[in-house]
Parts: C-alpha cells; sequence; structure tokens
C-alpha cells in the first residue's frame, strides 16, 4: 500500500522538490500552496513523470481555518503517512520598519500554520492508531540573524523549539516530529525573491560546488522514512557546512607567538619560593 505525504509550499522551490524527491520513492504528495497556477502546473508535470497519485489543494496558510482543514482534506483522499511543512515568506525589512501585519502574516505562515497542520494530523492519527512523521523545514535564520530578517529569522527559531515541543508530546503516540535547517539555495522564487548580489554572497558553503534542493529532499526523505525511526525532534542542518563556521575570514595570524609555543623564560627574581 503507497504511502500518502503533504508537502505545503509546493508550487516550487524546496517545496516541489521534496514532493518529487517522495513520488520518485513511490509515496502518493498532496501538493499544498497558495498560488493556484503554479501549483496547478507543478501537479501536471508531476502527474505526467510519476504513476504515482499527485493531488493538489490551493489556499493560504495564513489563513488558521485553512491551516487546519487542508489536513483533514488530504486525509480524505488517504490517511496522511507524513507532513512536510516547507512553506515559508521571506519579506526583507529593515528592522525599524517591521509592522505589525507584516510581522504577524510571516509568524502565521511559518509557525502557526506548521502547528495548527501538526495538531490536526496527530488528532486523526491518535483516533485511528496510526503513525505518521512530520518534518518542518526550518532555516539556518534560526540561529544567525541578517540585516532585514528580524520576523524570518525569529519565525524560524520558533519553528525549531515548536519541533522539539511537539517531538516530546507526540512521540508518546509513536508520531515522530524533525527539521531540516536548509542553507541558502537559490530557488529563483516568486514568492521569495532575491538580488543576484544577495545570492552570491550566501552561495559560498563549506563543500564545494553549487547547493541544489535535492540534498533537502534527501534529507526530507530520510527523516520520514523507517531508517529514521529513532530520531525524534531532531533539526538536521543541509547547509554544505556553513553552520559549522565560516571560511570568508583570513587566518587571523600566520604564526605562533613566543607564549603561545612555550618558547620564553619566566624571570622569578623579587618572588619568594
Amino acid at each position: 500500500m503507497s504511502r500518502h505525504a503533504v508537502v505545503t509550499g509546493a508550487a516550487s522551490g524546496i517545496g516541489l522538490a521534496i514532493a518529487r524527491r517522495l513520488l520518485t520513492d513511490g509515496w502518493d504528495v498532496t501538493l499544498v500552496d497558495v498560488r493556484d497556477g503554479a501549483l496547478a502546473k507543478a501537479a501536471d508535470i508531476l502527474g505526467h513523470d510519476h504513476s504515482t497519485r499527485v493531488s493538489a489543494i490551493v489556499g493560504d496558510l495564513a489563513d488558521a481555518t485553512f491551516a487546519t482543514e487542508f489536513v483533514g482534506n488530504a486525509w480524505d483522499i488517504a490517511p496522511v503517512d507524513g507532513l512536510v511543512n516547507a512553506a515559508g515568506i521571506y519579506p526583507a525589512i529593515p528592522f525599524l520598519d517591521v509592522d505589525a501585519d507584516a510581522w504577524n502574516r510571516v509568524q502565521a505562515v511559518n509557525v502557526v500554520a506548521p502547528l495548527l497542520a501538526t495538531q490536526e494530523l496527530a488528532r486523526r492519527a491518535i483516533a485511528t492508531s496510526t503513525t505518521p512523521s512530520v518534518v518542518n523545514v526550518a532555516s539556518g535564520a534560526a540561529t544567525r540573524a541578517r540585516p532585514g530578517t528580524a520576523h524570518y529569522s525569529t519565525s524560524k527559531a520558533a519553528l525549531v523549539m515548536l519541533t522539539k515541543a511537539s517531538a516530546i508530546e507526540l512521540g508518546p503516540y509513536g508520531i515522530r516530529v524533525n527539521a531540516v535547517s536548509p542553507g541558502f539555495f537559490a530557488v529563483d522564487s516568486e514568492v521569495n525573491p532575491v538580488t543576484a548580489e544577495y545570492a552570491e554572497l550566501l552561495s559560498t558553503t563549506v563543500l564545494p560546488g553549487p547547493a541544489k534542493t535535492e540534498y533537502v529532499a534527501d534529507a526530507v526523505r530520510f527523516l520520514l522514512g523507517e531508517d529514521a525511526r529513532w530520531v525524534n525532534g531532531a533539526n538536521v542542518p543541509v547547509d554544505g557546512g556553513s553552520s559549522a563556521g565560516t571560511r570568508s575570514l583570513p587566518q587571523h595570524w600566520d604564526d605562533r607567538t613566543h607564549w603561545q609555543s612555550g618558547h620564553f623564560t619566566t624571570e622569578l627574581s623579587g618572588i619568594e619560593q
């Protein structure tokens, strides 16, 4: 029997890559996105490329009612075995210009929607004695702020903690909740556009080669699957090593001082032994 996953933000970018990876593995996938045209196009392409079932649900995750009901709508298609909360918005706004409306919409899409969707999935799973898994797509921005990201970085930090909190409360029911934290991936997003200069500055990683959304999809696939059956409440960085440190700074000193190397003498005159 085929497994059924629901992926939000699935019309493009990381969400689309995750949906494609799961379909390749034989999952049925329900795509969720606010962009009806892009979502229909993605569903057509994926449905043509894969023999498994592709469904689509259009709606705004900032709407709390929709953020709860789409899980039920997907469940009506087939019981849900995996939920991937990949949708996120990132309007770059200077700190002094962030107003309540902008703040609240970012939190609604990036944090509240995953909360409500996970709650609804858990209620249905507990009622039917099933054990789905949840993966939240957080960000390296959860621990590293940048100009214009006060609202976004806060939302992703909250999503990481939501992952941990839900993992410990749902774990006793056999429901696992984990997160991935991608570094920067150039996805040419109409929802979250970035300048070429910004993309170039953030594209350097410790590992060589360009970042590919498929790398995030592979990590999500692992966390949803049986091989990760003992992984719960984890946040897996998928960033080429950028969270380990930076290569953008030069070595701060080219040799050891004689104090560091121990090549010096200590004068003890005047000190009683």
